[in-house]
């Protein structure tokens, strides 16, 4: 064997351990070039064909160019190896779970701190026996006024003046009261004042004590609607109404009661006043303060400045209460409420202001900005 031919065996088998070796195309692209590129030996032998011996020149050349197509071969074979490995390692690399939530994982919002404020609230009293009720918010005249003591052309109706309804806008399946609580034939027979939008959720006193007789202990939570807008009154906000019947209920039970709700809302150092007030469908009626919570009730501040929350008073009005009227059980006498025989006291929050108080809120429109920068910081 001639000494070309020895060194293209040599060569072939230099070239595929190298091939073979090749982990990736940068290694596989040095060996191609070392040994099929311009300068390499197999190159250099093909190119001196010309310069051997006539009888050499035809099995060199035959060798020459059968080892060249096989290195060709294999080198496009372990190109394609090494490109199919590269794609299932980025494959395996950037393969998602679709089961995980998203990176980083999209937010999923949270409650509204309205709806947050009256769950904590229901969830104090729940605690205390009471039921959670709800009414509707399109109401009889009688049910929002004259039942609970402010009888036709009370002044009282004139604080809630509020948005009334047209009684032939409402289904003919309705069955419609006059002021009186007489039931009306059709709604031709309603007067424009007769159906309103509620004032407060109070209306379902009545309603509960129609449903239940006594004892009765329920809140009722929900919108409510009157004609006003300022920075702490908008035209519809939410209120939570409470009533208790039972027989020797007293003054001293709704103090306790609110105490409790005071503390588990605004703290356990926590304490209550209440104030003379008037209120149509209670007698003795309240207004409940609570300590405040910035100051501890002394009114000023560690620094001496003047407590901006309770205006350094030390106290926060909270709600207003007191005792049922005998009058609001007379038009349920007929369920088993008979003022000789049970009491009750009624108590009425505005979540909003409560919302206010807890978190430092100043304006009580900021609710329904719909501002996610006010939002998110509850």
């Amino acid at each position: 064997m001639s000494e070309s031919l020895q060194q293209l065996a040599g060569l072939r088998d230099q070239a595929v351990a190298a091939i073979n070796r090749a982990s990736d195309a940068s290694s596989l692209e040095a060996a191609r070039v070392r040994y099929l590129g311009r300068k390499s030996q197999i190159t250099a032998i093909l190119r001196g064909i010309a310069a051997l011996p006539p009888p050499q020149r035809g099995p060199v050349g035959k060798v020459a160019n059968q080892t060249r197509r096989e290195l060709e071969q294999l080198l496009g074979e372990r190109e394609r190896d090494l490109a199919a490995a590269e794609l299932e390692a980025e494959i395996a690399a950037g393969a998602v779970d679709v089961t995980l939530p998203g990176t980083p994982p999209a937010p999923v919002g949270h409650l509204h701190l309205l709806t947050r404020t009256r769950r904590e609230i229901e969830d104090v009293f729940i605690g205390l026996g009471y039921r959670v009720l709800e009414g509707p918010e399109i109401e009889h005249d009688f049910y929002n006024f004259t039942a609970l003591n402010h009888p036709p052309n009370h002044p009282a109706r004139m604080l809630q003046d509020t948005f009334y309804i047209d009684p032939a806008s409402l289904a003919a399946a309705v069955t419609l009261y006059d002021s009186e609580g007489a039931p009306l034939p059709d709604s031709s027979a309603a007067g424009d004042r007769d159906v309103l939008l509620r004032t407060h959720t109070s209306p379902m006193q009545v309603r509960g004590m129609e449903a239940q007789r006594p004892p009765l202990f329920m809140i009722v939570p929900g919108a409510v609607y009157r004609r006003d807008s300022d920075a702490t009154h908008t035209p519809m906000f939410h209120q939570i109404e409470g009533l208790a019947v039972a027989p020797g209920i007293s003054l001293a039970d709704l103090k306790g009661t609110l105490l409790a709700f005071a503390r588990a809302i605004f703290g356990a150092d926590r304490e209550l006043r209440i104030r003379p007030h008037y209120f149509p469908f209670t007698e003795p009626s309240v207004e409940v303060d609570v300590s405040c919570f910035a100051c501890s009730g002394g009114g000023g501040l560690a620094g001496g400045d003047r407590c901006s929350l309770c205006k350094g008073t030390g106290w926060l009005e909270i709600l207003g209460a007191g005792m049922v009227d005998p009058n609001v059980f007379g038009f349920v006498a007929a369920a088993g409420y008979d003022p000789a025989e049970v009491q009750g006291f009624a108590f009425g929050m505005g979540i909003e202001r409560i919302a206010m108080l807890k978190h430092g809120v100043p304006d009580l429109r900021l609710f329904y900005d719909n501002d996610v920068r006010f939002l998110e910081q509850f």
